[in-house]
């Protein structure tokens, strides 16, 4: 965690993190914003550091029920929401709910499925519910959905914008040090099958969103806020314009960060820490521009430009 954390809840998660996952520091710090947050997070990168294990430790540790969808490309909404079926023995009409009735759904390369598949997790990652058979049905509280995305092109989909931007958080994931890959060969094994004790309960995690959202927020830094999400929103390179989506997860993310750090108000290097984890993914380049520009170059600039308010 690059942050002072003084809440002792958030600490115990960090610190079981921390006794099997070697490194991936921001990838635990997006994590802890997306619990507090209510939000999702789309992780980006090579293959195989960790990134399932990550998820799954994190959700055993919040005592949360933990789900995983493989993506490939017949993979049906159904497999994913759930279906009806009949009962033979009493002769009734019944729901066998899916994988995403749980607290973390693992979703591992999502673009692999295609937008048919994808869009069964539009009304869950925004309306925290789903629908079958014209019923509603709530999801878990807490609910979050962490998924990765193949950097690769073959036998992949293109994610539709409209689901993306349903991702408050978005991070790139790096190979590992050759110090930290040395640390990961002594707990390989225990992260085959980690033995991960909750240190937290689903209802103490919903206790810290809504204090979450009593963090205060003064105008000066509200006006930052849009004016860092405006300023991207303008810029020529960009495929899409930035929704008003980004505005609140910076908004939430930052309120996150002040809790973290003991605060009951935010600051704007609160809002300067979240930014880069609320645009990156958000961020995508027309084919001309890709060649040259990159992404994170445009969201330093972005954040240089803008005046910080004192």
């Amino acid at each position: 965690m690059m942050i002072e954390v003084k809440n002792d809840y958030i600490k115990r998660i960090l610190e079981g993190l921390d006794s099997l996952i070697i490194g991936q520091e921001e990838l635990k710090t997006v994590l802890i914003l997306s619990l507090l947050t209510e939000g999702n997070v789309l992780i980006e990168g090579s293959v195989g550091v960790g990134k399932t294990v990550t998820a799954k430790v994190f959700s055993m540790l919040i005592g949360g029920e933990f789900k995983r969808i493989q993506m490939t490309s017949d993979l049906l909404p159904a497999d994913i929401l759930g279906t009806p079926f009949y009962n033979i023995k009493d002769g009734s009409w019944s729901i066998k709910k899916g994988p995403i009735f749980a607290n973390v759904v693992f979703i591992d390369e999502l673009n692999r499925a295609p937008a048919r598949t994808q869009s069964a997790l539009l009304q869950a990652m925004q309306e925290k519910e789903v629908t079958i058979e014209n019923t509603i049905f709530k999801l878990p509280s807490p609910f979050m959905v962490i998924a990765t995305q193949v950097p690769y092109a073959e036998g992949t989909y293109t994610l539709p914008y409209v689901e993306i931007d349903r991702f408050s958080y978005g991070i790139e994931v790096d190979l590992p040090s050759k110090e930290d890959e040395i640390r990961i060969l002594d707990v390989s094994y225990l992260t085959d099958n980690p033995d991960v004790k909750p240190v937290i309960t689903p209802e103490k995690a919903l206790e810290l969103t809504k204090v979450i959202k009593g963090i205060k927020v003064s105008d000066e830094v509200k006006d930052y806020i849009v004016t860092l999400v405006r300023s991207l929103r303008e810029d020529k390179d960009l495929m899409y314009k930035l929704s008003v989506r980004a505005s609140i997860s910076l908004y939430r993310g930052s309120k996150a960060i002040a809790f973290l750090e003991g605060r009951n108000f935010v600051i704007p290097d609160d809002v300067k820490f979240v930014f880069p984890y609320v645009v990156y993914h958000r961020i995508v380049l027309k084919p001309e521009s890709a060649i040259e520009k990159d992404k994170k170059e445009k969201i330093k600039a972005v954040l240089e430009s803008v005046k910080v308010p004192k």
